[in-house]
């Protein structure tokens, strides 16, 4: 196979930008429209995006005490989160970013979560419901161990030594 023929893999990225409230709510398209524009030049497919929360700043980030957190979810190559990276600290609306790589399950659930309208291949209260019940049962043999387990597991160890 050659260079020309690899098969480019995209990966499903959630973002949380951080944007400067002031300009978002002077211009509320152009911003949005400028962070989608940056995902999109990196090679990003938008699957959903909405603003989250908009407030007060725990501490001043670059001289804002107020900022809007904007969630975005997207595929992209792996090679464009430099070109993410890299025209997010130039811009001048971003004022910062944190990308994570989704899993396909959790990236389906939260596209539905936040965008209803768009399709999910599989239900996604199901495999909720699956991971859920399991989970509870692990969480709770570790968070309240049978007394008489312990006292077992103790007395074997001393039978060991």
């Amino acid at each position: 196979m050659s260079v020309a023929e690899k098969k480019v893999v995209m990966a499903n990225y959630e973002g949380m930008f951080l944007l400067d409230s002031g300009k978002f709510a002077a211009d509320h398209e152009g911003t949005i429209a400028h962070l989608i524009e940056i995902l999109e030049k990196a090679g990003a497919e938008i699957v959903a995006h909405r603003p989250w929360q908009d407030g007060k700043l725990a501490y001043a980030i670059e001289g804002h005490m107020k900022g809007l957190h904007y969630l975005v979810y997207f595929t992209m190559p792996g090679k464009g989160m430099d070109v993410v990276t890299r025209s997010c600290h130039l811009s001048d609306i971003i004022i910062r970013q944190l990308v994570i790589n989704q899993p396909q399950s959790l990236f389906d659930a939260m596209v539905a979560a936040i965008d209803p309208a768009s399709e999910v291949v599989e239900p996604v209260a199901e495999v909720v419901a699956a991971d859920t019940s399991d989970a509870v049962v692990a969480v709770d043999a570790v968070v309240a161990p049978d007394a008489d387990v312990a006292d077992a597991d103790a007395a074997a160890v001393d039978d060991e030594v």
